[in-house]
């Protein structure tokens, strides 16, 4: 597992940007730029390292699209809506953008880190890079299942709930690639557990849901499968799937 920030070509066009163990994925086509997911606040500079690379700027950046609305996925998102980037959620996160710490898991989270002590250092890690100081944003409640976004690069929103309500994952078709956001990721925070799978239950909504959400994933054929947490997927999203369908809730 890395634990050291740094951003990666993982095929060509998509960056993976990754703080903490918490990724987000800058998306560059023929069109311009797409942020999907913004972080933790010390993702920032990690950000303008990657614009640097491309020789382009922060205002180059057209949208930020969010898969859910959890703290450590729009850290950066105030900064960059206030530069005038559009953001960009499903209806049902558009209140928990507004206030990322405001949701209730399914296990308590003090008590589930407790009893999983490796997990304890990535929730430090994560603490450290400003998870404990997040400010919300007002994103633009546009994204619906099976609908292309009219951003670069024109992926479809798949309506992926269980982790939140309106959890989504966003899928090139003709790149055959998926991001997947917290629906499906290769290392758990909450446990430190790496491998396929959904997040734990001190930080998902409903276990169940989140199951279930695996089947869209796996629809998608996707080839590659860019998680929120972890190490991309290079040998196809339905193998990580049958692996999370394996470990199962936790």
């Amino acid at each position: 597992m890395r634990t050291r920030d740094a951003w990666t070509e993982v095929v060509p066009g998509f960056f993976q940007l990754r703080v903490a163990d918490v990724n987000c994925y800058l998306v560059r086509t023929a069109e311009g730029l797409t942020l999907f997911d913004a972080g933790l606040p010390r993702t920032g500079p990690l950000l303008r390292d990657v614009l640097r690379h491309l020789e382009a700027r922060l205002s180059d950046i057209d949208a930020l699209v969010l898969t859910h609305g959890h703290f450590d996925h729009v850290g950066t998102a105030r900064k960059l809506h206030d530069a005038g980037v559009a953001v960009f959620v499903h209806p049902r996160d558009a209140e928990l953008a507004r206030h990322p710490y405001s949701y209730r898991p399914a296990a308590p989270r003090v008590t589930y880190v407790l009893g999983h002590p490796r997990g304890i250092p990535v929730i430090t890690r994560m603490a450290f890079a400003g998870a404990l100081t997040v400010r919300g944003v007002e994103a633009q409640p546009r994204v619906a299942h099976g609908h292309v976004i009219d951003v670069p690069g024109a992926p479809t929103a798949l309506w992926t709930p269980g982790h939140t309500d309106g959890h989504c994952a966003y899928v090139f078709e003709r790149e055959g690639v998926v991001i997947t956001g917290d629906a499906l990721v290769t290392l758990d925070p909450y446990t430190g557990e790496s491998g396929p799978q959904i997040v734990a239950n001190a930080a998902t909504s409903d276990p169940a849901s989140a199951m279930a959400a695996l089947d869209t994933l796996a629809s998608t054929d996707a080839g590659v499968a860019l998680p929120g947490h972890g190490e991309p997927v290079l040998d196809g999203v339905r193998s990580a799937v049958s692996a999370a369908r394996r470990r199962g809730p936790h």
